[in-house]
């Protein structure tokens, strides 16, 4: 970023409408003395000519000023958002632009660098734990095998095995809420697209749509692994159906999926969201499904919440304005 003098915005767009109004001003009073001079029609294409190329000069001072450096600082953060690592634009134009561009790439550096950091730490995280819990599998192995394990005592081992596949479980689905955060599904899909793969993948559930052909601003893959994770919990809660309803209000897009299972709890509504919370810990459950569907749809500017029912469990997917 050099230090040279840029024009502030005011004075680029003062300058450009005084510069058209001086032109216009220019070309009355050049009309009233070359007219008679030379003729009319000659004096008024001499000064179309000349107003014309006055005028590409204005508009290419505009474009270098203001337009370039738009579009260059709208590719860089278009190329972050998809994952890239482009350089700073190269040109800011005016100061407010130079300004606003500086702040703009010094955000997405400190967003790249703190997910950098977050999964740096989770892998490291996960890759200390991962030797004493091998151990742990390994010695349990050996009790089970040898021959010599006290009848009394294989509960106990039993146990501590159980806790060893919890820890593993836990640690897949700490990466798994990790890497949510950092994958991006651009695009767009509909219900309908995904419906054959949701059936087929639970077939215990009946699935049905609404809305099945409005467009949802997120690619089939990502919405996939949403709506998944939605119908496990739904299955594993006992529900039968689920209803998945798509539509647009206020200019954004809004998912409802529905299920006719048990519900949530009061006390357990509030906290469902929160990482490692589970009610189903003695199943297996490890708590982390809805944290990376909420990780998932954050890092694309969308958000879920549970909404009231009736009956059943209610969840409602808001996606950003203007991309539904």
């Amino acid at each position: 970023m050099s230090r040279r003098w840029r024009p502030s915005l005011g004075f680029v767009l003062g300058g450009a409408l005084a510069g058209t109004l001086a032109l216009s001003f220019a070309g009355l009073v050049a009309l009233r003395y070359l007219g008679p001079a030379i003729g009319f029609r000659t004096a008024a294409l001499a000064l179309g000519g000349a107003i014309a190329l006055a005028t590409a000069a204005l508009g290419w001072l505009l474009v270098r000023l203001l337009l370039r450096p738009i579009h260059a600082l709208e590719a860089y953060a278009r190329a972050q958002e998809s994952g890239a690592e482009p350089p700073p634009p190269a040109h800011f134009g005016t100061r407010e632009l130079h300004a606003t561009a500086r702040r703009v790439i010094a955000m997405a550096e400190a967003l790249r660098d703190r997910e950098a950091t977050v999964r740096s730490f989770t892998d490291h995280v996960t890759h200390e734990i991962k030797t004493p819990v091998s151990a742990i599998r390994a010695a349990c192995e050996l009790l089970e095998d040898g021959g010599t394990l006290d009848p009394a005592d294989a509960p106990i081992v039993a146990q501590i095995d159980g806790a060893r596949a919890q820890i593993e479980a836990q640690l897949s689905a700490l990466r798994e809420a990790a890497r949510a955060r950092e994958t991006r599904y651009l695009g767009a899909t509909t219900l309908a697209e995904l419906l054959p793969e949701l059936r087929a993948d639970w077939p215990g559930l009946t699935v049905q749509a609404e809305g099945a052909e409005a467009p949802l601003p997120l690619a089939a893959p990502g919405l996939a692994i949403v709506l998944g994770q939605l119908l496990r919990n739904a299955a594993e809660s006992g529900a039968g159906a689920v209803t998945l309803r798509a539509q647009s209000e206020a200019g954004r897009a809004i998912l409802d999926i529905a299920d006719d299972g048990p519900g949530i709890s009061p006390g357990n509504a509030e906290r469902i969201f929160e990482p490692f919370f589970t009610t189903r810990r003695e199943a297996g459950g490890t708590g982390m499904g809805l944290a990376v569907v909420r990780n998932l749809l954050a890092a694309h500017r969308a958000g879920i919440r549970t909404m009231p029912a009736p009956a059943g469990t209610r969840f409602r997917i808001l996606f950003p304005p203007g991309e539904g």
